[in-house]
């Protein structure tokens, strides 16, 4: 794992997330007026709250979009929670000496969800991939 440098920002949005939702932060990153926040594993029903109060609060509070995923010790349902609710049909992990790169098949109809609007999500994936795990690239392909 990468030594992660957060931001006065970064860290000002994951107290008040903690603080409001009683989940533990692992990490937090920015991209185009979204908040990506990767929870502790089994810490994600605290973070929505009931109906996603809680996400909603926090929302209101920052004014910017949120996204809050679920961290892993396997790389591999880590990719898959970075893109929850999508069915993610396999990852792989091309980890050669001069890099590591995430191949993550998804079908057809989910691809634009996987990318996010503007490439908003795949750019907070790719992020949090780098910072937890090293990963120089995710390559999104469709079956």
């Amino acid at each position: 794992m990468r030594r992660i440098r957060l931001g006065a920002e970064e860290i000002k949005y994951m107290t008040l997330f903690e603080t409001i939702t009683g989940a533990t932060i692992k990490d937090c990153v920015q991209e185009d007026g979204i908040v990506g926040f990767l929870v502790n594993n089994g810490d994600m029903g605290l973070a929505i709250g009931k109906k996603g109060i809680n996400i909603e609060k926090v929302r209101k509070i920052i004014g910017k979009g949120i996204w809050v995923m679920e961290f892993s010790s396997n790389l591999t349902e880590f990719v898959k929670n970075l893109f929850q609710p999508v069915k993610i049909r396999q990852v792989r992990v091309r980890d050669t000496d001069k890099e590591k790169v995430v191949i993550v098949e998804v079908n057809k109809r989910d691809r634009k969800k996987v990318i996010g609007h503007d490439g908003k999500r795949i750019k907070i994936a790719k992020k949090l991939a780098s910072r937890q795990y090293n990963v120089d690239d995710i390559v999104i392909n469709t079956i």
